[in-house]
Protein backbone atom coordinates (compact mmCIF):
# COMPACT_ATOMS: atom_id res chain seq x y z
CA UNK A 1 0.00 0.00 0.00
CA UNK A 2 1.26 3.26 -0.77
CA UNK A 3 2.30 5.27 2.05
CA UNK A 4 0.95 9.06 1.95
CA UNK A 5 2.72 12.26 4.35
CA UNK A 6 0.17 14.15 5.99
CA UNK A 7 -0.55 18.31 6.49
CA UNK A 8 2.13 18.81 3.30
CA UNK A 9 -0.73 20.13 0.78
CA UNK A 10 -2.43 23.80 1.42
CA UNK A 11 -5.87 23.36 1.06
CA UNK A 12 -7.64 23.82 -2.45
CA UNK A 13 -10.24 26.52 -2.09
CA UNK A 14 -12.72 26.41 -4.91
CA UNK A 15 -13.51 29.09 -7.84
CA UNK A 16 -16.26 30.95 -8.68
CA UNK A 17 -18.00 30.16 -11.48
CA UNK A 18 -18.78 33.41 -13.58
CA UNK A 19 -21.61 33.94 -15.46
CA UNK A 20 -21.11 34.59 -19.13
CA UNK A 21 -24.05 36.82 -19.52
CA UNK A 22 -27.51 38.50 -18.17
CA UNK A 23 -30.61 38.45 -20.46
CA UNK A 24 -33.82 39.21 -19.44
CA UNK A 25 -34.01 38.47 -15.61
CA UNK A 26 -31.89 35.39 -16.48
CA UNK A 27 -28.27 34.39 -15.42
CA UNK A 28 -27.02 32.30 -18.00
CA UNK A 29 -24.22 30.05 -17.39
CA UNK A 30 -21.88 27.63 -19.72
CA UNK A 31 -20.10 24.65 -17.84
CA UNK A 32 -18.19 22.07 -19.72
CA UNK A 33 -17.38 18.57 -18.48
CA UNK A 34 -13.52 17.67 -19.60
CA UNK A 35 -10.86 14.96 -18.76
CA UNK A 36 -7.94 16.53 -17.52
CA UNK A 37 -5.08 15.70 -15.26
CA UNK A 38 -4.93 16.30 -10.96
CA UNK A 39 -2.31 15.63 -9.02
CA UNK A 40 -4.19 14.54 -5.42
CA UNK A 41 -0.60 14.83 -2.99
CA UNK A 42 2.90 16.03 -3.44
CA UNK A 43 4.47 12.84 -3.93
CA UNK A 44 1.92 11.55 -6.65
CA UNK A 45 2.06 12.16 -10.14
CA UNK A 46 -0.81 13.47 -11.88
CA UNK A 47 -4.37 11.55 -12.41
CA UNK A 48 -6.97 11.33 -14.99
CA UNK A 49 -10.21 13.16 -13.91
CA UNK A 50 -13.76 14.12 -15.24
CA UNK A 51 -13.88 17.69 -13.96
CA UNK A 52 -16.53 20.46 -14.28
CA UNK A 53 -14.35 22.82 -16.35
CA UNK A 54 -11.92 20.45 -16.08
CA UNK A 55 -11.58 21.43 -12.57
CA UNK A 56 -10.94 19.16 -9.42
CA UNK A 57 -12.72 20.41 -7.09
CA UNK A 58 -15.28 21.81 -9.44
CA UNK A 59 -16.09 25.39 -9.73
CA UNK A 60 -19.09 26.65 -6.90
CA UNK A 61 -22.00 28.71 -8.22
CA UNK A 62 -23.02 31.44 -5.80
CA UNK A 63 -26.29 32.81 -6.37
CA UNK A 64 -29.33 34.91 -4.69
CA UNK A 65 -32.72 33.66 -3.49
CA UNK A 66 -35.19 33.93 -6.74
CA UNK A 67 -32.61 34.47 -8.99
CA UNK A 68 -33.34 32.57 -11.79
CA UNK A 69 -30.45 30.84 -13.48
CA UNK A 70 -30.12 29.03 -16.83
CA UNK A 71 -27.35 26.74 -17.18
CA UNK A 72 -25.99 24.33 -20.15
CA UNK A 73 -23.76 21.40 -18.78
CA UNK A 74 -21.64 20.81 -21.70
CA UNK A 75 -20.36 16.81 -22.07
CA UNK A 76 -17.09 17.45 -23.87
CA UNK A 77 -15.66 13.96 -22.87
CA UNK A 78 -13.82 10.94 -24.33
CA UNK A 79 -16.21 8.23 -25.76
CA UNK A 80 -14.72 5.83 -23.40
CA UNK A 81 -14.66 5.67 -19.65
CA UNK A 82 -11.55 5.18 -18.21
CA UNK A 83 -12.79 3.69 -14.97
CA UNK A 84 -13.98 0.08 -14.93
CA UNK A 85 -17.91 0.27 -16.56
CA UNK A 86 -19.56 -3.09 -15.33
CA UNK A 87 -22.02 -3.68 -18.53
CA UNK A 88 -24.17 -5.71 -16.59
CA UNK A 89 -25.96 -3.26 -14.09
CA UNK A 90 -29.19 -1.69 -15.44
CA UNK A 91 -28.95 1.41 -17.39
CA UNK A 92 -25.33 0.56 -18.50
CA UNK A 93 -25.67 -2.78 -20.77
CA UNK A 94 -23.79 -2.89 -23.64
CA UNK A 95 -26.05 -0.95 -26.31
CA UNK A 96 -25.45 2.23 -24.10
CA UNK A 97 -22.34 4.49 -24.43
CA UNK A 98 -19.72 4.18 -22.11
CA UNK A 99 -19.19 7.86 -21.35
CA UNK A 100 -23.07 9.88 -20.52
CA UNK A 101 -23.23 12.58 -18.19
CA UNK A 102 -26.62 14.26 -16.85
CA UNK A 103 -26.31 16.45 -13.76
CA UNK A 104 -28.64 16.92 -10.43
CA UNK A 105 -28.21 19.78 -8.50
CA UNK A 106 -28.73 17.75 -4.94
CA UNK A 107 -30.95 19.54 -3.30
CA UNK A 108 -32.53 22.12 -5.33
CA UNK A 109 -35.79 22.80 -5.49
CA UNK A 110 -36.15 22.39 -9.50
CA UNK A 111 -38.56 21.59 -12.27
CA UNK A 112 -38.55 17.48 -13.17
CA UNK A 113 -37.49 18.51 -16.38
CA UNK A 114 -34.07 20.29 -15.32
CA UNK A 115 -33.21 18.07 -11.81
CA UNK A 116 -30.68 15.61 -13.63
CA UNK A 117 -33.05 12.46 -13.87
CA UNK A 118 -31.33 9.42 -14.82
CA UNK A 119 -32.38 8.21 -18.27
CA UNK A 120 -31.86 12.05 -19.29
CA UNK A 121 -28.51 11.37 -19.67
CA UNK A 122 -26.65 12.51 -23.01
CA UNK A 123 -22.83 11.49 -24.78
CA UNK A 124 -20.66 14.21 -26.00
CA UNK A 125 -22.13 16.83 -28.35
CA UNK A 126 -25.96 15.65 -27.64
CA UNK A 127 -25.18 12.78 -30.11
CA UNK A 128 -26.59 9.77 -28.42
CA UNK A 129 -29.55 11.08 -25.85
CA UNK A 130 -31.62 8.67 -23.33
CA UNK A 131 -35.12 8.27 -23.58
CA UNK A 132 -36.08 11.12 -20.56
CA UNK A 133 -33.59 14.16 -22.51
CA UNK A 134 -35.78 17.10 -23.01
CA UNK A 135 -33.78 19.94 -22.91
CA UNK A 136 -30.07 21.04 -23.18
CA UNK A 137 -30.09 24.58 -21.12
CA UNK A 138 -31.14 23.49 -17.22
CA UNK A 139 -33.59 26.30 -15.42
CA UNK A 140 -32.97 26.76 -11.72
CA UNK A 141 -35.59 29.54 -9.78
CA UNK A 142 -33.61 29.04 -6.35
CA UNK A 143 -37.18 29.41 -4.70
CA UNK A 144 -35.43 28.06 -1.20
CA UNK A 145 -33.28 30.25 1.46
CA UNK A 146 -29.77 30.26 2.09
CA UNK A 147 -27.87 26.76 1.90
CA UNK A 148 -25.31 25.06 0.33
CA UNK A 149 -25.81 22.60 -2.02
CA UNK A 150 -24.30 20.38 -4.72
CA UNK A 151 -24.62 19.64 -7.91
CA UNK A 152 -22.79 16.04 -9.24
CA UNK A 153 -23.39 13.33 -11.94
CA UNK A 154 -26.98 11.75 -11.57
CA UNK A 155 -26.60 9.56 -14.82
CA UNK A 156 -28.26 5.40 -14.66
CA UNK A 157 -26.03 2.86 -14.17
CA UNK A 158 -22.31 4.85 -14.15
CA UNK A 159 -22.98 7.79 -11.55
CA UNK A 160 -20.88 5.83 -8.88
CA UNK A 161 -18.11 6.19 -11.65
CA UNK A 162 -18.47 9.70 -12.55
CA UNK A 163 -18.92 11.31 -9.57
CA UNK A 164 -15.89 9.13 -8.17
CA UNK A 165 -13.98 10.70 -11.53
CA UNK A 166 -14.40 14.39 -10.13
CA UNK A 167 -18.10 15.13 -11.54
CA UNK A 168 -19.17 17.22 -8.10
CA UNK A 169 -18.85 20.82 -6.91
CA UNK A 170 -21.03 23.36 -4.93
CA UNK A 171 -23.86 25.19 -5.43
CA UNK A 172 -24.12 28.26 -2.60
CA UNK A 173 -27.46 30.18 -2.49
CA UNK A 174 -27.74 33.26 -0.33
CA UNK A 175 -30.56 35.83 1.01
CA UNK A 176 -30.69 38.25 3.37
CA UNK A 177 -31.33 36.35 6.62
CA UNK A 178 -27.96 35.00 6.42
CA UNK A 179 -26.60 38.47 5.80
CA UNK A 180 -27.91 39.86 8.95
CA UNK A 181 -26.82 36.89 10.89
CA UNK A 182 -23.25 38.49 10.36
CA UNK A 183 -21.55 34.96 10.38
CA UNK A 184 -18.43 34.65 9.12
CA UNK A 185 -17.52 35.14 5.80
CA UNK A 186 -14.73 35.90 2.80
CA UNK A 187 -11.70 33.91 3.70
CA UNK A 188 -13.43 33.08 6.95
CA UNK A 189 -15.95 31.14 4.75
CA UNK A 190 -14.58 27.41 3.84
CA UNK A 191 -16.11 25.20 1.61
CA UNK A 192 -14.73 21.19 2.28
CA UNK A 193 -15.61 18.60 0.27
CA UNK A 194 -14.40 15.49 1.80
CA UNK A 195 -14.05 11.92 -0.25
CA UNK A 196 -12.20 8.78 -0.04
CA UNK A 197 -9.90 7.14 -2.95
CA UNK A 198 -7.26 4.63 -3.92
CA UNK A 199 -4.15 5.46 -6.31
CA UNK A 200 -2.07 3.31 -8.42
CA UNK A 201 1.76 3.76 -7.57
CA UNK A 202 1.97 6.28 -10.20
CA UNK A 203 -0.83 8.43 -8.86
CA UNK A 204 -3.57 7.40 -10.88
CA UNK A 205 -6.97 7.12 -9.32
CA UNK A 206 -7.61 3.44 -8.74
CA UNK A 207 -11.41 1.71 -9.00
CA UNK A 208 -11.37 -1.91 -8.76
CA UNK A 209 -13.06 -3.47 -11.02
CA UNK A 210 -14.27 -6.25 -9.23
CA UNK A 211 -14.73 -7.14 -5.63
CA UNK A 212 -12.67 -9.25 -3.96
CA UNK A 213 -13.20 -12.78 -3.82
CA UNK A 214 -15.17 -12.11 -7.14
CA UNK A 215 -17.35 -15.84 -7.52
CA UNK A 216 -20.02 -14.30 -10.12
CA UNK A 217 -18.89 -14.69 -13.25
CA UNK A 218 -18.73 -10.96 -14.07
CA UNK A 219 -16.03 -8.95 -15.12
CA UNK A 220 -15.96 -6.01 -15.21
CA UNK A 221 -18.07 -6.42 -11.81
CA UNK A 222 -19.78 -3.39 -9.21
CA UNK A 223 -18.66 -3.34 -5.92
CA UNK A 224 -21.16 -3.64 -2.82
CA UNK A 225 -19.77 -0.60 -1.63
CA UNK A 226 -16.52 1.54 -2.57
CA UNK A 227 -14.10 2.50 0.46
CA UNK A 228 -10.59 3.95 -0.52
CA UNK A 229 -6.95 3.80 1.02
CA UNK A 230 -6.74 7.44 1.26
CA UNK A 231 -8.82 10.66 2.77
CA UNK A 232 -9.51 13.66 0.00
CA UNK A 233 -10.28 17.02 0.97
CA UNK A 234 -11.09 19.26 -1.84
CA UNK A 235 -9.28 17.28 -4.10
CA UNK A 236 -5.91 16.99 -2.02
CA UNK A 237 -4.94 13.98 0.53
CA UNK A 238 -4.46 15.08 3.72
CA UNK A 239 -4.19 19.05 3.37
CA UNK A 240 -3.70 21.82 6.15
CA UNK A 241 -5.34 25.10 6.04
CA UNK A 242 -3.63 28.14 7.75
CA UNK A 243 -6.04 30.02 10.34
CA UNK A 244 -6.12 32.91 12.40
CA UNK A 245 -7.50 33.36 16.05
CA UNK A 246 -10.70 33.80 15.09
CA UNK A 247 -14.25 32.40 13.87
CA UNK A 248 -14.21 29.88 10.81
CA UNK A 249 -17.62 28.98 8.99
CA UNK A 250 -16.90 26.16 7.44
CA UNK A 251 -19.37 23.87 4.77
CA UNK A 252 -18.81 20.27 4.43
CA UNK A 253 -19.90 18.05 2.05
CA UNK A 254 -19.11 14.50 2.46
CA UNK A 255 -19.44 13.39 -1.29
CA UNK A 256 -17.61 10.01 -0.90
CA UNK A 257 -18.91 7.43 -3.01
CA UNK A 258 -20.24 5.02 0.37
CA UNK A 259 -18.11 6.75 3.54
CA UNK A 260 -19.91 7.54 6.16
CA UNK A 261 -17.98 10.42 8.39
CA UNK A 262 -17.56 10.88 11.72
CA UNK A 263 -15.57 14.43 12.53
CA UNK A 264 -13.85 15.75 15.71
CA UNK A 265 -11.46 17.68 16.73
CA UNK A 266 -7.93 15.72 18.35
CA UNK A 267 -8.33 19.03 20.86
CA UNK A 268 -11.31 18.62 22.18
CA UNK A 269 -13.21 21.49 21.28
CA UNK A 270 -16.88 21.93 20.11
CA UNK A 271 -17.93 22.76 16.69
CA UNK A 272 -20.90 25.42 16.85
CA UNK A 273 -23.71 23.61 14.23
CA UNK A 274 -25.75 26.44 12.80
CA UNK A 275 -27.13 24.74 9.45
CA UNK A 276 -28.54 21.09 7.76
CA UNK A 277 -28.46 20.48 4.54
CA UNK A 278 -31.28 22.81 3.79
CA UNK A 279 -30.12 25.27 5.38
CA UNK A 280 -29.69 27.77 8.81
CA UNK A 281 -30.90 26.31 12.06
CA UNK A 282 -33.25 28.66 14.11
CA UNK A 283 -30.43 28.34 16.88
CA UNK A 284 -27.12 27.14 17.16
CA UNK A 285 -25.80 24.09 18.89
CA UNK A 286 -22.84 22.92 20.30
CA UNK A 287 -21.46 19.34 19.69
CA UNK A 288 -18.26 17.89 19.75
CA UNK A 289 -18.87 15.46 16.77
CA UNK A 290 -21.35 14.76 14.23
CA UNK A 291 -21.86 11.91 11.80
CA UNK A 292 -22.35 12.74 7.94
CA UNK A 293 -23.46 10.36 5.71
CA UNK A 294 -22.55 10.25 2.09
CA UNK A 295 -24.63 13.49 0.50
CA UNK A 296 -24.81 15.27 3.75
CA UNK A 297 -23.95 18.57 4.77
CA UNK A 298 -23.45 20.63 8.17
CA UNK A 299 -22.48 24.39 8.68
CA UNK A 300 -20.80 24.92 11.47
CA UNK A 301 -18.30 27.81 13.07
CA UNK A 302 -14.93 26.66 14.59
CA UNK A 303 -13.20 29.46 16.89
CA UNK A 304 -9.83 29.19 16.85
CA UNK A 305 -9.64 32.43 18.77
CA UNK A 306 -8.47 30.70 22.22
CA UNK A 307 -6.35 27.94 21.15
CA UNK A 308 -3.60 26.90 22.94
CA UNK A 309 -2.15 24.11 20.26
CA UNK A 310 -0.34 25.62 16.99
CA UNK A 311 -2.01 22.51 14.94
CA UNK A 312 -5.10 20.77 15.54
CA UNK A 313 -6.44 17.70 13.35
CA UNK A 314 -9.44 17.22 12.02
CA UNK A 315 -10.23 13.59 12.71
CA UNK A 316 -12.84 10.23 11.41
CA UNK A 317 -13.87 7.69 13.51
CA UNK A 318 -16.74 6.19 11.39
CA UNK A 319 -16.21 2.29 10.30
CA UNK A 320 -16.45 1.28 6.90
CA UNK A 321 -19.13 0.16 5.70
CA UNK A 322 -21.01 2.29 8.67
CA UNK A 323 -22.22 0.78 11.73
CA UNK A 324 -20.67 -1.97 11.88
CA UNK A 325 -17.72 -2.57 9.60
CA UNK A 326 -13.23 -1.85 10.03
CA UNK A 327 -12.24 0.63 12.36
CA UNK A 328 -10.42 3.64 10.82
CA UNK A 329 -6.59 3.25 10.48
CA UNK A 330 -3.92 5.94 9.97
CA UNK A 331 -5.51 6.57 6.75
CA UNK A 332 -8.63 7.04 7.23
CA UNK A 333 -8.63 8.55 11.10
CA UNK A 334 -6.73 11.77 9.57
CA UNK A 335 -8.91 14.36 7.28
CA UNK A 336 -7.04 17.92 7.19
CA UNK A 337 -5.11 19.96 9.29
CA UNK A 338 -5.35 23.71 10.97
CA UNK A 339 -2.34 25.73 11.05
CA UNK A 340 -3.22 28.46 13.82
CA UNK A 341 -1.32 31.40 14.20
CA UNK A 342 0.45 32.59 17.03
CA UNK A 343 -1.15 36.01 16.77
CA UNK A 344 -2.56 36.82 20.45
CA UNK A 345 -5.95 38.31 21.23
CA UNK A 346 -6.41 41.04 23.95
CA UNK A 347 -7.47 39.95 27.57
CA UNK A 348 -10.86 42.13 27.44
CA UNK A 349 -11.42 40.75 23.96
CA UNK A 350 -11.00 37.27 25.43
CA UNK A 351 -13.39 37.61 28.12
CA UNK A 352 -15.99 39.40 26.04
CA UNK A 353 -16.41 36.51 23.64
CA UNK A 354 -16.18 33.77 26.12
CA UNK A 355 -19.36 35.65 27.35
CA UNK A 356 -20.58 35.95 23.65
CA UNK A 357 -19.84 31.98 23.21
CA UNK A 358 -21.76 30.82 26.36
CA UNK A 359 -24.79 31.47 24.31
CA UNK A 360 -26.72 30.15 21.10
CA UNK A 361 -26.55 31.62 18.24
CA UNK A 362 -29.89 32.57 17.37
CA UNK A 363 -29.96 32.67 13.49
CA UNK A 364 -33.84 33.76 13.15
CA UNK A 365 -35.19 31.58 10.09
CA UNK A 366 -38.89 31.25 10.35
CA UNK A 367 -39.88 27.18 10.75
CA UNK A 368 -43.12 26.66 8.75
CA UNK A 369 -42.83 23.41 10.59
CA UNK A 370 -45.63 20.57 9.81
CA UNK A 371 -47.80 18.55 11.65
CA UNK A 372 -48.39 15.08 11.58
CA UNK A 373 -51.89 15.46 11.46
CA UNK A 374 -51.57 17.48 8.56
CA UNK A 375 -50.07 14.46 6.52
CA UNK A 376 -52.72 12.92 4.36
CA UNK A 377 -50.53 9.52 3.83
CA UNK A 378 -48.33 7.62 5.97
CA UNK A 379 -46.29 5.69 3.32
CA UNK A 380 -43.90 2.31 4.79
CA UNK A 381 -41.04 1.81 2.55
CA UNK A 382 -38.80 -1.16 3.03
CA UNK A 383 -34.75 -1.04 2.52
CA UNK A 384 -33.64 -4.28 2.20
CA UNK A 385 -30.56 -6.51 0.77
CA UNK A 386 -31.90 -8.84 -2.06
CA UNK A 387 -29.91 -11.01 -4.72
CA UNK A 388 -29.13 -10.69 -8.41
CA UNK A 389 -29.25 -13.55 -11.15
CA UNK A 390 -25.37 -13.81 -10.94
CA UNK A 391 -26.13 -14.03 -7.02
CA UNK A 392 -24.72 -11.00 -6.08
CA UNK A 393 -26.08 -9.20 -3.11
CA UNK A 394 -27.78 -5.92 -3.83
CA UNK A 395 -30.38 -3.48 -2.32
CA UNK A 396 -33.65 -2.45 -3.23
CA UNK A 397 -36.51 0.01 -1.83
CA UNK A 398 -39.71 -2.22 -1.74
CA UNK A 399 -38.13 -4.53 -2.85
CA UNK A 400 -38.81 -3.20 -6.34
CA UNK A 401 -36.14 -2.07 -9.03
CA UNK A 402 -35.21 0.92 -11.06
CA UNK A 403 -37.70 -0.27 -14.12
CA UNK A 404 -40.68 -0.88 -12.40
CA UNK A 405 -44.11 0.51 -12.55
CA UNK A 406 -44.15 3.82 -10.36
CA UNK A 407 -45.61 3.32 -6.58
CA UNK A 408 -45.30 6.43 -4.73
CA UNK A 409 -47.51 8.82 -6.28
CA UNK A 410 -48.44 11.70 -3.69
CA UNK A 411 -50.28 14.90 -4.89
CA UNK A 412 -49.09 17.85 -5.89
CA UNK A 413 -48.95 20.32 -2.10
CA UNK A 414 -49.67 17.41 -0.14
CA UNK A 415 -48.20 16.91 3.18
CA UNK A 416 -46.79 13.28 3.75
CA UNK A 417 -44.84 10.98 6.04
CA UNK A 418 -42.39 8.36 4.37
CA UNK A 419 -41.44 5.68 7.22
CA UNK A 420 -38.23 4.15 5.88
CA UNK A 421 -37.91 0.41 7.69
CA UNK A 422 -34.59 -1.11 7.41
CA UNK A 423 -33.86 -4.69 7.22
CA UNK A 424 -30.72 -4.38 5.90
CA UNK A 425 -26.82 -4.28 7.90
CA UNK A 426 -26.30 -1.03 6.51
CA UNK A 427 -27.00 2.48 7.34
CA UNK A 428 -28.37 4.01 4.24
CA UNK A 429 -28.78 7.57 3.72
CA UNK A 430 -32.18 8.07 1.06
CA UNK A 431 -32.32 11.45 -0.85
CA UNK A 432 -35.58 12.41 -1.97
CA UNK A 433 -35.29 14.79 -4.54
CA UNK A 434 -37.34 18.00 -4.66
CA UNK A 435 -38.25 18.44 -1.49
CA UNK A 436 -37.00 18.94 2.16
CA UNK A 437 -38.07 17.31 4.98
CA UNK A 438 -37.92 16.96 9.08
CA UNK A 439 -36.82 14.18 10.92
CA UNK A 440 -39.60 13.54 13.20
CA UNK A 441 -38.22 10.30 14.98
CA UNK A 442 -35.82 6.88 14.81
CA UNK A 443 -37.76 3.73 16.32
CA UNK A 444 -36.01 0.02 16.85
CA UNK A 445 -37.98 -3.19 15.74
CA UNK A 446 -37.33 -6.77 16.11
CA UNK A 447 -35.80 -7.57 12.57
CA UNK A 448 -36.22 -10.82 13.31
CA UNK A 449 -40.03 -11.12 13.63
CA UNK A 450 -40.30 -8.90 10.63
CA UNK A 451 -38.45 -11.07 8.31
CA UNK A 452 -40.34 -13.83 9.94
CA UNK A 453 -43.84 -12.41 9.51
CA UNK A 454 -43.80 -9.05 8.21
CA UNK A 455 -45.04 -7.51 11.12
CA UNK A 456 -42.77 -4.22 12.76
CA UNK A 457 -42.85 -4.90 16.27
CA UNK A 458 -41.18 -1.88 18.26
CA UNK A 459 -38.72 -2.79 20.59
CA UNK A 460 -37.89 0.61 22.06
CA UNK A 461 -39.49 4.18 22.17
CA UNK A 462 -39.53 6.72 19.56
CA UNK A 463 -36.52 8.79 19.67
CA UNK A 464 -35.79 11.92 18.91
CA UNK A 465 -33.89 13.11 15.98
CA UNK A 466 -29.51 14.03 16.90
CA UNK A 467 -29.38 17.50 18.33
CA UNK A 468 -27.91 18.70 15.07
CA UNK A 469 -30.23 16.79 13.00
CA UNK A 470 -33.08 18.97 13.81
CA UNK A 471 -33.03 21.40 11.34
CA UNK A 472 -34.64 20.70 7.72
CA UNK A 473 -32.84 17.54 5.44
CA UNK A 474 -33.11 16.65 2.32
CA UNK A 475 -30.63 13.26 3.37
CA UNK A 476 -31.25 11.17 6.35
CA UNK A 477 -29.07 7.95 7.51
CA UNK A 478 -31.82 4.91 8.10
CA UNK A 479 -29.74 2.34 10.59
CA UNK A 480 -30.13 -1.27 10.56
CA UNK A 481 -33.80 -2.58 12.85
CA UNK A 482 -34.86 0.89 12.81
CA UNK A 483 -37.82 3.05 11.50
CA UNK A 484 -37.16 6.43 10.54
CA UNK A 485 -40.28 8.52 9.99
CA UNK A 486 -39.72 12.28 7.93
CA UNK A 487 -42.00 14.72 7.27
CA UNK A 488 -42.55 16.73 3.56
CA UNK A 489 -44.57 18.95 1.05
CA UNK A 490 -44.57 17.61 -2.22
CA UNK A 491 -44.63 21.11 -3.35
CA UNK A 492 -43.83 23.31 -5.83
CA UNK A 493 -43.71 21.21 -9.46
CA UNK A 494 -45.45 18.16 -10.53
CA UNK A 495 -43.82 15.64 -12.63
CA UNK A 496 -41.26 12.60 -12.28
CA UNK A 497 -38.41 12.64 -9.78
CA UNK A 498 -36.45 10.22 -7.96
CA UNK A 499 -35.63 8.77 -4.08
CA UNK A 500 -32.67 6.43 -3.36
CA UNK A 501 -29.77 5.44 -1.20
CA UNK A 502 -27.02 7.61 -1.42
CA UNK A 503 -24.55 5.37 -1.56
CA UNK A 504 -23.19 5.51 -5.31
CA UNK A 505 -22.93 1.93 -5.74
CA UNK A 506 -25.90 1.26 -4.12
CA UNK A 507 -27.89 3.54 -6.48
CA UNK A 508 -26.52 2.72 -9.40
CA UNK A 509 -27.32 -1.09 -8.77
CA UNK A 510 -31.68 -0.79 -8.26
CA UNK A 511 -31.25 1.04 -4.92
CA UNK A 512 -33.28 4.29 -6.69
CA UNK A 513 -37.08 4.64 -7.93
CA UNK A 514 -38.63 7.04 -9.65
CA UNK A 515 -41.94 8.75 -7.92
CA UNK A 516 -44.81 11.34 -9.28
CA UNK A 517 -46.02 14.13 -8.36
CA UNK A 518 -49.67 14.26 -9.45
CA UNK A 519 -50.80 17.77 -9.97
CA UNK A 520 -54.94 17.72 -9.30
CA UNK A 521 -56.15 17.70 -13.27
CA UNK A 522 -53.21 15.14 -14.31
CA UNK A 523 -52.73 16.97 -17.22
CA UNK A 524 -52.63 20.89 -15.87
CA UNK A 525 -48.44 20.91 -15.30
CA UNK A 526 -46.84 20.92 -18.95
CA UNK A 527 -43.95 19.22 -17.27
CA UNK A 528 -45.83 16.42 -16.66
CA UNK A 529 -47.19 15.75 -19.87
CA UNK A 530 -43.62 15.87 -21.32
CA UNK A 531 -43.02 13.27 -19.17
CA UNK A 532 -45.96 11.33 -19.90
CA UNK A 533 -45.31 11.77 -23.34
CA UNK A 534 -41.83 10.65 -23.30
CA UNK A 535 -42.11 7.30 -21.64
CA UNK A 536 -45.07 6.43 -24.12
CA UNK A 537 -42.78 6.94 -26.83
CA UNK A 538 -39.97 4.64 -25.31
CA UNK A 539 -42.47 2.41 -24.31
CA UNK A 540 -43.48 1.92 -28.05
CA UNK A 541 -39.73 1.89 -29.40
CA UNK A 542 -38.93 -0.78 -27.06
CA UNK A 543 -42.41 -2.64 -28.31
CA UNK A 544 -41.56 -2.50 -31.76
CA UNK A 545 -37.97 -3.74 -30.98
Amino acid sequence: MLHLTRFVDPLPRPKKKQPFKQVKGNTLYEIKMLESNHTFHRDLGPSTIYGYDGQYVAPYFEVNRNEKVKVEWKNELPLKHFLPVDKTVHGAEEDKPEVRTVVHVHGGVTRADSDGYPDAWYTNGYEVTGPFFTRKVYEYDNPQQATMLWYHDHTVGINRLNVYAGLAGFYIIRDEIEKKAQLPKGNEEVFLMIQDKCFFENGEMYYPPEPTPNPYGVFPCILGEFFGDFIITNGKAYPYLNVEKKKYRFRILNAANARFFELSLDNGQSFEVIGTDQGLLERSVKVKKFLLAPAERIDVIIDFSHSSQRRINLLNSARAPYPSGDEVNEYTRYVMQFRVTSKQISSQFAKEQAVHDAKPLFLQYPYDKWKEEDAVKERALLLSEEKDEYGRPYMLLNKTTWSQPVTEKPKLHSIEIWKFINISEDTHPIHIHLVKFLLLSRQRFDKEQYLATGEVTYTGDKQRPLIYERGWKDVVAANPGEEVRVITKFTPYSGRYVWHCHMLEHEDNEMMRPYDVVPKFRFANPFYFINTVVRTISKVKRVMK
